[in-house]
């Protein structure tokens, strides 16, 4: 028996996110006794640093069907590793290739599953998993009565730990079918922390009166060390690109610090960002929805309290 861990590589690398993934999966496994193993598919460096956030093996399958991410392929090569190791519990990523594989990975492993934990999982007396629901609104909690279960871990739910030391990888084989998937192109962003992965984001909407303005925001964004982001209609309007567009129908961010500046708050956008850890708001309208949701606000014009938040900052950071 075992807990297993997909983590994501990238362009040969980790992201946070997979570090978060084996610290969750090696507090799982403690819980329940049993020895915690990460697997990484494809090309990366260091896989065997894995072993310093808490993997007690690290496996990795390379093959030339795994170069490009094809769910079915990779869904398939995970259940297989999952077989081998005995694993009753599976941890992915919440990202999109997280959200790719958990059904697909369920339905293999004939497992029951839970997509976006923000816990560790409750295991005296049964096996419960927490989550967020109706747009960060509520928290659930789920029992999981399979004998094998499949969990995917929500950005920035945890704290990455030093629970090890770097081990030996170990190359594991499997068979890997031939993607049904041909890629044609992939448009990378380089160059920010991406949206999910930043845990500073500043944020703005249409309160900014139009593109030519969001210098602003950029400084205070280079200051503090954050990513920008953005309200829907403004990304509608073409003053930002529709990957910083974070909400509903946007991305789902957990950021420790949310800055929203010019943006009333409607429901949408708040559903997409009320999981921050902390917000606040700047808005000269003091019945801006927003400030309800907010740790802190500010009431005044942002092209006044923008840069002097962004001296202070700086002033802050020289001292």
């Amino acid at each position: 028996m075992s807990v297993l861990i997909y983590v994501e590589s990238n362009k040969g690398g980790f992201k946070k996110t997979a570090f978060e993934a084996v610290t969750y999966g090696r507090k799982t496994a403690d819980a329940l006794g049993v020895p915690c193993v990460a697997l990484v598919l494809g090309a990366a460096e260091n896989a065997g640093s894995l072993g310093s956030y808490g993997a007690s093996r690290v496996l990795q399958v390379q093959d030339a069907g795994l170069e490009n991410f094809d769910s079915q392929v990779y869904a398939n090569v995970i259940a297989q590793a999952a077989e081998s190791v005995g694993a009753q519990v599976v941890v992915l990523s919440q990202t999109a290739n997280g959200k790719a594989l958990l059904g697909r990975l369920a339905v293999r492993l004939d497992a029951g599953s839970v997509s976006g934990a923000i816990a560790l999982p409750d295991t005296k007396g049964g096996f419960r998993v927490r989550k967020s629901v109706f747009s960060g609104k509520a928290f659930a909690e789920y029992e999981l009565g399979t004998e094998k279960k499949v969990i995917s871990l929500a950005g920035n739910s945890i704290p990455v730990e030093q629970l090890g030391s770097p081990v030996a990888v170990e190359a594991l084989s499997v068979d890997v079918p031939a993607p049904k998937v041909r890629l044609v192109e992939i448009k990378r962003i380089e160059g920010d922390i991406p949206l999910p992965e930043a845990e500073l984001v500043v944020s703005g909407g249409r309160g900014m009166k139009g593109p030519e303005n969001w210098g602003i925001l950029e400084d205070l964004g280079k200051a503090l060390g954050a990513t920008l982001a953005c309200s829907r209609p403004v990304a509608d309007s073409d003053w930002r690109p529709h990957h910083e567009h974070v909400g509903q129908t946007g991305g789902v961010i957990r950021p420790n610090l949310y800055i929203a500046v010019g943006i009333s708050g409607a429901i949408q956008h708040l559903a997409g960002v009320n999981n921050s850890k902390v917000i606040v708001v700047i808005n000269k309208d003091p019945e801006a929805p927003f400030f309800k949701a907010a740790d802190y606000g500010v009431v005044g014009d942002l092209f006044e309290v923008v840069p002097r938040l962004t001296e202070a900052v700086k002033k802050f950071k020289a001292s």
